[in-house]
């Protein structure tokens, strides 16, 4: 048997050569009993480990932030901006905008939401002490006016084209002036009425909630089903009426099914991150060769069940207006190439190191044992490390790991939203730990700066080519990511592209049986 078919193998294969397995957990007695109309079940993937409204804590947080918390703007199901806390906005100049707040909005202790509310949030984002994950784009804010109760203007210190896309994010909340992070003042579609660390959240109606006629339903109970496979049996005994991360391996279950539904959309994708502090990652030959070193199509079979597509070079999302990546800048298979590139960072014998992905997600635990198996046949040893999810983000945050699985997306269907991700500003576990670049930099610089579209495509396009050369991230695969239905909830589609994980926020707002 050749080396090269040896390694193109089943996932169930890949999963026994590393052997690995899913623990089941026992599903939560306290939610299995049928809810009546007014209460929607919820499973979530996993437990949010913060509802801290500024940061960046994964999917799950957003979904439960996006239900009792709101920021200026929003999205339509169509994935197209619209007003949340804001009724209208418009640009009085590059550097310049102006926000109408809507009349009716109230936070959760019944005070107004006023301009000051929202020069107050700003300022607590941009604070020099403060972890936002937002805190570099919002500390282009050079100055806040409160025209009125119901105006306030930004002036930016240079132009910004995605300013807009940032207001719009599930971590840019407008809170209540002098909230805290731990006791936040919001005004979302629900309010939070209970939870048990762990299990679940439960949010309730928000009877003041500035949209007419939402939310449906008077209740949402979210409970977290850490295994893929209770969570898709749980919606299939009818125990819950929502799932999020549907296992690409149960799709096909969806097709003659007249209880579930399914919908998806391509967008998040997978990349191998590295910690740049440490040798032999510091070297971009190194990492060039990882880049090479891997068949993604194995991954798209083994991780998702062909529910996807391979990423050879930079994640310009899909359906951007601007075109980046070209053959010429693509890490295609090439595992000769990867040995001679390791060889000439010094490296001829490979090296042994840690590969961290999480227990948690199917999905990059099965991506990691892909990708150690390719990188064992270029002479990487990786052996594998899979925390829960909350110490991986902790492990990310702190640098302890050689190399990382993860599994992202952008805020916005712009090459801009992927400026938290590469920048060097930007430290969170999302990121490669210590890389830091000033090319790449100053052309997300450029990038966010210029609001010529022709101009721009060309700045993107020099990105993607340091993208490639420099190699801040190996990138891996773009997944279709899907949420699954009963046949009696309404009102949701996934948004497309980068959007699709805010997507709870139109569907929790809108959602209804039928």
């Amino acid at each position: 048997m050749s080396r090269l078919h040896a390694l193109t193998l089943s996932r169930r294969a890949f999963l026994a050569a590393a052997g690995a397995g899913i623990v089941a957990t026992q599903l939560p007695g306290s939610v299995l009993a049928q809810a009546d109309s007014g209460v929607l079940r919820y499973a979530l993937s996993a437990f949010p480990p913060s509802l801290s409204p500024w940061l960046n804590s994964g999917a799950a947080a957003s979904t439960v932030k996006t239900l009792i918390m709101r920021g200026l703007l929003g999205y339509d199901t169509d994935g197209q901006l619209i007003g949340e806390i804001a009724e209208s906005w418009s640009s009085v100049d590059p550097v310049t905008y102006e926000f109408k707040l809507r009349g009716n909005a109230v936070f959760s202790n019944g005070s107004p939401v006023r301009a000051q509310d929202v020069i107050w949030t700003i300022d607590q984002i941009r604070a020099a002490e403060s972890t936002a994950y937002l805190r570099t784009t919002l500390n282009q804010v050079d100055s806040m006016e409160a025209i009125d109760d119901h105006t306030v203007r930004l002036t930016l210190t240079k132009p910004n084209a995605a300013l807009p896309f940032a207001l719009a994010s599930p971590n840019a909340a407008i809170l209540a002036e002098g909230s805290t992070e731990d006791a936040p003042i919001a005004c979302g579609p629900f309010r939070l009425a209970q939870q048990e660390r762990g299990v679940f959240i439960e949010v309730e109606r928000n009877p003041d909630y500035y949209k007419d006629g939402s939310p449906h339903v008077e209740k949402i109970r979210l409970t977290a089903y850490a295994d893929e496979n209770l969570r898709m049996a749980a919606l299939e005994s009818g125990d819950v009426d929502i799932i999020e991360y549907v296992p690409w391996s149960a799709y096909s279950r969806f097709e003659n099914s007249d209880r579930m539904k399914l919908s998806g959309s391509l967008g998040p994708f997978h990349v191998v991150l590295f910690n740049t502090t440490k040798a032999p990652f510091d070297n971009p030959l190194v990492r060039q060769a990882i880049g090479y070193a891997i068949k993604r199509e194995d991954i798209v079979a083994a991780a998702f069940a062909g529910q996807g597509q391979p990423l050879y070079g930079f994640p310009n999302p899909p359906g951007s207006a601007y075109e980046a990546s070209t053959p010429e800048n693509s890490y295609t298979y090439d595992p000769e190439k990867a040995k001679a590139l390791l060889a000439e960072a010094g490296y001829p014998n490979g090296f042994s190191c840690t590969l961290l992905a999480t227990s948690t997600y199917g999905m990059l635990q099965d991506t990691a044992v892909v990708v150690a198996a390719y990188l064992q046949a270029v002479g990487i040893n990786a052996e594998l490390k899979l925390p829960e999810w909350a110490s991986r983000i902790t492990a990310g945050n702190e640098g302890q790991y050689d190399m990382a699985i993860h599994g992202t997306v952008g805020e916005y269907n712009d090459p801009d939203s992927l400026y938290s991700l590469l920048h060097s500003s930007v430290k969170t576990f999302q990121n490669s730990f210590g890389f830091a670049s000033e090319r790449i930099d100053s052309l997300l610089e450029q990038g966010r700066g210029e609001l010529d579209p022709t101009k721009r495509e060309e700045i993107y396009k020099q990105l993607a080519q340091a993208y490639f050369e420099e190699v801040p991230q190996a990138p891996l695969v773009w997944r279709v990511q899907s949420f699954g239905l009963g046949s009696n909830v309404e009102g949701f589609q996934c948004l497309p592209g980068f959007l699709g994980v805010t997507s709870t926020a139109i569907l929790l707002d809108q959602a209804r049986f039928v």
